[in-house]
């Protein structure tokens, strides 16, 4: 018996004949097997986590907070295991895996905290009367998980759902299964409130559809979240989506080219390009251009590459051979039209799916490695002779994900953060933020919002209450209306 189907043994979510296989993105070799789903298999999953509504919904907001982080805890004293199988499973440094887990961790104890004290509105109405708005649970919660970053994404979206008093299903990515049955080992949330759905599109896409789920929170890809989004559209269900990027930095002209390669090279280059908000186009000064990116190729060329339980590796292969030809044919695409190949580009010899930092400059602006995303360590570099070119070039997408924009300028900082048709904008930082934002994607990037405190709002249904009193009757004295028992008459 392999190691997940130990995992989820007796739940009524891991039947289902066929398996697959889970492979290690570094050697190629099979480290685990799921189920691989199937219709029935997620009617099963639907149907325990409606039957544990009742229960956990009538849970005190204040009592499934002090669950979640009874579960907190519990997750962080496996911290280092669980990140090792994030590794095995989906290749990232085995420090940024941990890091990932410890922002899952903290993602609970924010949503465990935050839950409690999301309230209503008193509203104002007559001196006679009471108006309120309040917060409901949906009912059943169907979560999609993508395999780039599992556990942190997990944990903060059953944390939302589950402290709201929503029960879910957890769909994890079939690429990235481990983590995520031993997180929900883990959590150990009572009432059968959680179910683990294993498998591929064969339970994805039937969960999806599924009649009796409620909500449905898709993060990954835009083709996927389209056929998420007509699937609840049919039973005129709510969608939650955050989809693709190709997520856009600009360098404007008095910025250091050495400090601008740093950061983008941290950008490009962490987890091997497989992060939603990766920077995948690059739109450098004329005055800064070629200095940029010889620095870029130079610290491409540092990065030390290797399977990601190697403490000194700085990026891990890529998911699988399917991402790889992806990234690679992209790559062949943008240097067949004339794009300058720095360094990287070529498919490396032996096991894994490794696939080498790759800079490229003078890219077509119709390549599709500018146009689609890529989602591997590439850094695809225009130059432009204008903030103005550079602002319209970025906005020349069909995605709204994310950008980043260096800039000396406050003006043009300015103009950015307005003109920027996206979600997020960061200015003079590829990475941060303060916590409790909470951004919505634009265009083809997604719906909604998937994160911070706002995402309690999207996971609960709001109702208004308006209560008045009734009418004294002719017959009761006006007890019945002023709540009185009636008088003992024997």
């Amino acid at each position: 018996m392999s190691v997940i189907e130990t995992m989820t043994q007796g739940s009524p979510a891991g039947t289902g004949q066929e398996e697959l296989d889970v492979l290690d993105p570094a050697t190629g070799e099979v480290v685990g097997t799921i189920p691989a789903g199937s219709e029935q298999s997620a009617d099963a999953a639907v149907a325990a986590a409606q039957a544990a509504l009742p229960a956990w919904s009538n849970r005190a907001p204040a009592e499934r907070g002090a669950i979640l982080k009874a579960a907190a805890r519990r997750v962080a004293e496996q911290a280092p295991e669980l990140a090792e199988l994030q590794t095995r499973e989906g290749g990232k440094p085995i420090g940024d895996s941990l890091g990932g887990v410890e922002a899952g961790i903290g993602a609970i104890e924010q949503y465990a905290e935050l839950g409690p004290l999301h309230r209503g509105r008193s509203l104002q109405g007559g001196r006679d009367a009471l108006d309120v708005m309040v917060h409901e649970p949906r009912g059943v919660v169907a979560l999609l998980v993508p395999w780039n970053d599992p556990v942190a994404i997990a944990c903060a979206q059953i944390a939302a759902a589950l402290v709201a008093g929503n029960t879910v299903v957890f769909k994890p990515s079939e690429k990235t299964p481990l983590s995520a049955a031993r997180l929900v080992e883990l959590l150990a949330i009572p009432d059968g409130a959680l179910q683990l759905l294993q498998g591929d599109a064969r339970a994805g896409a039937p969960l999806a559809a599924h009649p009796d789920v409620d909500l449905v929170i898709h993060t990954g890809s835009t083709s996927t979240g389209r056929e998420v989004a007509q699937a609840c559209a049919q039973r005129l269900g709510k969608a939650l989506l955050e989809l693709g990027g190709k997520d856009p930095l600009i360098i404007d002209a008095g910025i250091d080219p050495e400090w601008a390669a740093d950061q983008a090279a941290s950008g490009a280059f962490a987890n091997a390009g497989q992060i939603c908000t990766s920077v995948e186009r690059i739109y450098a000064h004329s005055s800064v251009a070629e200095a940029f990116v010889e620095a870029l190729a130079r610290r491409a060329k540092e990065l030390r590459v290797g399977p990601g339980l190697e403490e000194d590796t700085q990026m891990g292969p890529l998911i699988d051979e399917g991402q790889r030809e992806l990234v690679h044919r992209h790559v062949s695409e943008a240097v067949s039209a004339g794009g300058r190949l720095l360094c990287g580009g070529e498919v490396p010899d032996g096991p894994g799916f490794f696939y080498p930092p790759t800079v490229l400059a003078d890219v077509d602006p119709t390549a599709a490695v500018i146009c689609d995303e890529t989602f591997g360590p590439v850094a695809a570099v225009r130059t432009v002779d204008s903030f103005e070119q550079a602002l319209e070039e970025a906005n020349a997408t069909a995605y709204g994900l994310a950008a980043t924009v260096f800039t000396p300028s406050q003006a043009n900082a300015q103009r950015a953060w307005r003109e920027l048709r996206v979600g997020t904008v960061k200015i003079n930082a590829v990475w941060g933020g303060a916590p409790g934002g909470a951004a919505e994607p634009a265009g083809a990037s997604g719906l909604g919002h998937g994160y911070g405190p706002e995402l309690l709002d999207e996971v609960t249904h709001t109702k208004v209450v308006h209560l008045a009193p009734a009418p004294a009757g002719p017959a009761d004295g006006g007890n019945v209306a002023s709540g009185q028992p009636e008088p003992d008459l024997a």
